[in-house]
């Protein structure tokens, strides 16, 4: 009677799901993930993962899944199947070129996958039709950042949480959507006493519940309410203007054109209380007083 083989190993990997990017540490028994667990150095997570990442395990079984390639719903090889979708691209691309192709992939797919498909379709192919649903869903973000830094950058870490005062979060239910970092905003607001979290939302979401101030908004009025505070930081001395000479371009006519909205007229925009709107646009000037 043989005896079978006992073989336990952790491996170090990465929560699939939203962007904070949590550290798992999944248990493998003889080749099969048994358990997970989070990654207690991890520094976006330190140990705790959300219900999404504790339940990982639970989705790496073959229930539902196509195990095997079909071609007109028949099983096949993965040779065969392989022909025919290469085959149906170069009909496509003999016909109509290669603009028209154009791939939209996964943003649960790692790095390397990444660099495959895009070498596949510029490279091979010769088109820049490939996107992804993780910047598709950045897109306002990344168009933000290339037009204030230059870069698609995200310009702050985890860590400025500890170290902040004062937390803005505009249109975001991280409470839901990212929960272990939602947990990092609680802890922060704990250990600093003197921090303020403001949250800006039309709906009032879980996260407002952490908000000293909860500013609901009309819909589609986000830009009005940052003109509004824009105009407010010129008038009220805060803007450094060593700075502004230094690296911005264009700010006399930036000034310029948010100079009609006063507080009255963007608080009556966005359907705010002026006081309301007052207490969120006074500690900007104050900081650059100080």
């Amino acid at each position: 009677m043989s005896v079978q083989q006992f073989e336990q190993k952790v491996c170090q990997t990465t929560c699939p799901y939203c962007g904070v990017g949590c550290g798992v540490d999944a248990t493998i028994v003889n080749g099969q993930l048994t358990a997970v667990s989070g990654s207690k150095q991890h520094q976006a997570n330190f140990g705790k993962l959300c219900v999404k990442g504790s339940n990982l395990a639970e989705t790496t079984d073959l229930e539902g899944r196509l195990l095997y390639p079909e071609v007109n719903g028949e099983r096949t090889t993965w040779d065969h199947a392989t022909d025919v979708v290469a085959n149906k691209f170069k009909q496509i691309i003999a016909e109509h070129g290669p603009q028209a192709v154009a791939f939209y992939v996964s943003g649960q797919i790692l790095t390397e996958d990444y660099y495959v498909a895009n070498k596949l379709m510029k490279g091979y192919i010769g088109s820049a039709n490939i996107d992804t649903n993780s910047r598709l869903c950045m897109s306002s973000a990344v168009a933000g950042y290339k037009r204030a830094f230059g870069s698609d950058t995200v310009p702050c870490s985890y860590e400025d949480l500890s170290a902040t005062d004062l937390l803005i979060l505009v249109g975001s239910n991280a409470a839901w959507t990212h929960p272990i970092l939602f947990q990092r905003m609680e802890q922060a607001k704990k250990d600093n006493p003197n921090m303020k979290v403001v949250v800006i939302d039309p709906r009032r979401s879980a996260t407002a519940e952490l908000a000293d101030l909860f500013l609901p908004v009309k819909p589609g009025t986000d830009v009005a309410l940052f003109m509004g505070m824009l105009n407010y930081i010129i008038n009220n001395g805060g803007v450094n203007r060593d700075y502004v000479e230094r690296y911005c371009e264009g700010f006399d006519l930036t000034s310029e054109s948010v100079s009609s909205w006063t507080v009255a007229k963007t608080a009556t925009f966005c359907e705010l209380q002026e006081s309301d709107l007052l207490l969120f646009l006074m500690p900007f000037a104050k900081r650059q007083q100080r």
